[in-house]
């Protein structure tokens, strides 16, 4: 590990269970649970946690954990016949001691991990497959996930599967906050029955309960916070859609793990394959990757700021 970067292996005193802490040497770090592969802190080189966990998440198995990125497979949502959002996100990973040389380098400072079907998922889902994940920080604080599934099946049978990084965001007012890159985009309105429609506005804003996926979405969205001066960018390969999702006050209300008001101070935005499942022949593996970053920004008359800019070009 080169300079001051670390990983390292705790077991977390207040749930028991074992997660691995990555510092970066200017002072970023994540955390990333064995439980569900899930990413549950990514704070910037000023220690301010960029992604929102409930404060009613349970970290006690089977239940997944409200908040951070949640692995989404092999299904999202209910798009599919398996229970909610499908398995991987609350199932025990192992870590992957012999991962294979990525296309692609990453930061030095990363985890992998990996997922491989078990008898209990090959009764409801009886496909074999390998689920590599790595998780990485970059020197200048950005979370970069990859994963890359592998039909393994000793058949000749093809397995279809959907795909999401359920990704929390922490925002300061849900009110005060608008994505970007969407616009005129087709999207499936699951409130509405999976309806297809047309995003209208130039931009996407919230006054109430959103749960919507974005179809054939461009390779790099923006989150801006307005009140925190913050935006979130997001680029993604190999994934073509985006999620949105926000659950308002009457539905945070109805969750147990979720706090009555707290969804004034969060946002998922993910991105995933759902429209269109993935096919896998044996021996077919598929790589799906996103990487997000937080930088400094300001919005005055549709204008992001320079800094922005640069980073958006240069990632």
């Amino acid at each position: 590990m080169s300079g001051a970067a670390s990983v390292e292996r705790v077991k977390d005193r207040a749930t028991g269970l074992d997660k691995f802490v990555l510092r970066e040497a200017r002072g970023s770090s994540v955390e990333v649970y064995l439980y569900g592969g899930q990413v549950t802190l990514w704070k910037n080189n000023f220690g301010q946690q960029l992604l929102f966990v409930s404060n009613k998440a349970t970290f006690k198995p089977p239940k997944a954990i409200r908040g951070g990125i949640q692995i989404c497979f092999p299904q999202l949502g209910n798009h599919g016949v398996l229970e909610q959002h499908g398995f991987a996100r609350n199932r025990f990973w192992s870590v992957d001691e012999s991962p294979p040389p990525f296309p692609v380098a990453t930061s030095n400072c990363h985890i992998d991990l990996i997922l491989k079907s078990s008898q209990e998922d090959l009764k409801i889902w009886p496909h074999s497959y390998e689920f590599r994940l790595r998780v990485a920080l970059s020197p200048s604080g950005d979370l970069m996930l990859t994963s890359r599934i592998k039909n393994i099946s000793s058949d000749s049978k093809p397995f279809q599967f959907t795909f999401a990084y359920h990704t929390y965001f922490s925002v300061s007012d849900i009110s005060e906050v608008r994505v970007e890159g969407l616009e005129t985009l087709d999207y499936l309105d699951n409130l509405q029955s999976k309806n297809r429609c047309t995003e209208q506005g130039d931009a996407v804003v919230f006054e109430s309960e959103v749960d919507k996926v974005y179809l054939s979405a461009p390779p790099k969205i923006v989150v801006i916070d307005h009140e925190k001066k913050r935006t979130f960018v997001l680029r993604k390969e190999g994934l073509p859609d985006v999620v949105v999702w926000n659950p308002w006050d009457k539905k945070a209300k109805a969750m147990p793990d979720f706090g009555d008001e707290e969804y004034k101070n969060m946002l998922c935005v993910g991105a995933g394959a759902i429209e269109k499942p993935i096919t896998l022949k044996p021996g077919e593996e598929w790589i799906g990757k996103q990487e997000i970053s937080a930088v400094p920004s300001s919005y005055s008359s549709g204008q992001l700021d320079p800094e922005l800019i640069r980073r958006m070009h240069t990632i």
